[in-house]
């Protein structure tokens, strides 16, 4: 068994390789051809934390350990290791960090729903955030779009985001989301910081985070405007306040690129990818720096 640490699983990875890669496990886990059960979370409760099992079979075998404390400074608030297996016999093959699998595929399967289900014509790009899954974002939805002006805004550090990359940094949520085609929600919020009433028609939303039953991250009316699109209806329905609050799942992305469901059917339609990260990504992304690990 062998293991890569971050240096190496970042080495291995590339985006334009993870995004089709991340649209094919979505789409054989719509097909029901991957297993995958809920993830165990276990309170962290004296720090505030949480600890998550992860585990997926889809041809790759394997599972994610992860924690995630969203009051930790100057470190990451997610931590990972994913293990992967060898399907026929069982045995252990690689053991490989997993924080950056965790923030690029999250990233990766945001510009798979973007890229499905935004117009093609998109010019300005607001991100909310400004860590790890902003930057991640920013890079993953360059690949399947173009735009002429990206905005950000957080609660700390937009402007120095902005400054590295070359960015407009708005002075409030409201100010970044106003008139931009696609919207990213990347941020460590518990309550809605996205309103409904700054949207216009034809956007596409990416929302990222509030993966608790009792979190939120975008208001009632912004649920309900939308057409909600999910990894997994049997998680997101679960998983993520924000789906539940909306009370109804239009398709999984899966269904969309089999054909299944429609994707976008005006250019009038609010379109809303909810993320709540699922194993087969984490197990089929790992695979894939695995197999370019052997390949070099």
């Amino acid at each position: 068994m062998i293991v890569l640490d971050e240096a190496q699983v970042r080495s291995l990875l590339r985006m334009e390789e993870l995004i089709p890669a991340m649209a094919e496990a979505m789409r054989d886990l719509s097909l029901g051809k991957v297993a995958q059960p809920l993830r165990t979370i276990v309170p962290v409760t004296d720090h505030a934390g949480f600890f998550g099992v992860m585990p997926a079979y889809g041809g790759a075998l394997g599972a994610k350990l992860v924690t995630f404390f969203p009051d930790n400074r100057g470190i990451p608030t997610h931590h990972a290791m994913i293990v992967l297996f060898r399907p026929e016999t069982g045995e252990p093959l690689v053991t490989m960090d997993g924080r950056l699998i965790t923030q690029m595929r999250t990233a990766a399967v945001s510009a798979v729903a973007t890229d499905l289900l935004a117009p093609r014509e998109m010019k300005v790009l607001a991100i909310l955030g400004s860590g790890v899954q902003a930057r991640s974002h920013l890079e993953a939805l360059r690949v399947v779009r173009q735009f002429s002006e990206v905005r950000v805004w957080s609660p700390r550090h937009a402007g120095e985001f902005a400054k590295e990359h070359d960015l407009r940094a708005s002075a409030s949520a409201k100010e970044a989301v106003r008139g931009a085609d696609v919207v990213v929600v990347a941020t460590s919020a518990t309550t809605p910081i996205l309103k409904g009433e700054w949207l216009s028609p034809g956007m596409h939303l990416n929302a990222v985070g509030a993966t608790r039953p009792n979190w939120r991250e975008l208001d009632d009316d912004c649920v309900v405007r939308a057409k909600l699109f999910v990894e997994s209806r049997e998680a997101a329905s679960k998983e993520s306040g924000d789906v539940i609050a909306a009370g109804k799942i239009f398709a999984e992305l899966g269904e969309v690129i089999a054909g299944a469901r429609p994707g976008r059917e005006s250019a009038d339609e609010i379109t809303l990818y909810k993320s709540v990260g699922v194993a087969i990504e984490d197990v089929v992304a790992a695979d894939l720096a695995f197999r370019r690990a052997g390949a070099k």
